[in-house]
């Protein structure tokens, strides 16, 4: 496949990409100077003849500026205003598949939940990527294969953390960076719509990955 990637130089990128590559993928990843996401026309040029889109661009505050609002505004443009550009242009291109990392925090604080549960705005930052995942809804909408992994906090290697934050458990999803790499390559074969990927055992249920793709992120917390 060809395989149009923003956000190739990040995190979740650096997971991804020894996977496809080994696949044997072409694998198109512009750097952030060299495509405007917010550019109807550049985006378009740059997903023409794509089989598939990965949408990874974030840009994710440092922790000392977590806590204000002002400091998400451009990571929320990725998720509200990009997505649907880069969702017109998946589906003018041709691409058949369409992949969005979420959020496992869009469920309430408590309890055991799977992707059936209802949706609320704990953390009071998921807001754009709900609007997110409405877009590749869209796109399966259109009789393409648009996924969207609910993914849990990540931790290790690359992360800034070395194991999962204590102050996110209460939330009962977190991921180690590895596995969040496994599971965005596996995206490209599961069934259109929402999968948790979070650790085994934990209150977030990921059984619809499992029973969709016959593997599933373990449950360690060590990184």
């Amino acid at each position: 496949m060809k395989i149009l990637i923003t956000g190739g130089s990040g995190v979740l990128g650096g997971a991804l990409m020894p996977h496809l590559r080994e696949a044997g993928h072409e694998i198109h990843a512009p750097a952030r100077a060299e495509l405007d996401l917010f550019d109807a026309a550049s985006v378009a040029e740059a997903a023409a003849g794509m089989d598939a889109v990965y949408h990874l661009a974030t840009r994710i505050p440092p922790p000392e500026h977590q806590g204000e609002p002002e400091a998400w505004r451009t990571n929320d443009r990725l998720r509200a205003e990009a997505t649907p550009i880069l969702v017109d242009a998946a589906l003018a291109g041709g691409a058949q598949h369409f992949v969005f990392p979420g959020i496992a925090f869009v469920y309430a604080a408590e309890g055991e939940v799977d992707e059936s549960s209802p949706v609320v705005d704990p953390m009071g930052s998921a807001a754009s990527a709900l609007v997110a995942e409405r877009e590749i809804e869209r796109f399966s909408a259109e009789g393409r294969n648009g996924v969207v992994l609910r993914l849990g906090l990540l931790y290790g290697p690359t992360t800034g953390s070395d194991v999962p934050a204590e102050r996110w458990a209460p939330y009962g999803a977190t991921l180690r960076i590895k596995d969040a790499g496994t599971a965005l390559a596996v995206a490209l074969d599961l069934p259109g719509g929402i999968y948790n990927v979070v650790g085994d055992g934990q209150r977030v249920s990921n059984q619809r990955l499992k029973d969709a793709s016959g593997w599933r992120p373990r449950a360690e917390v060590a990184a």
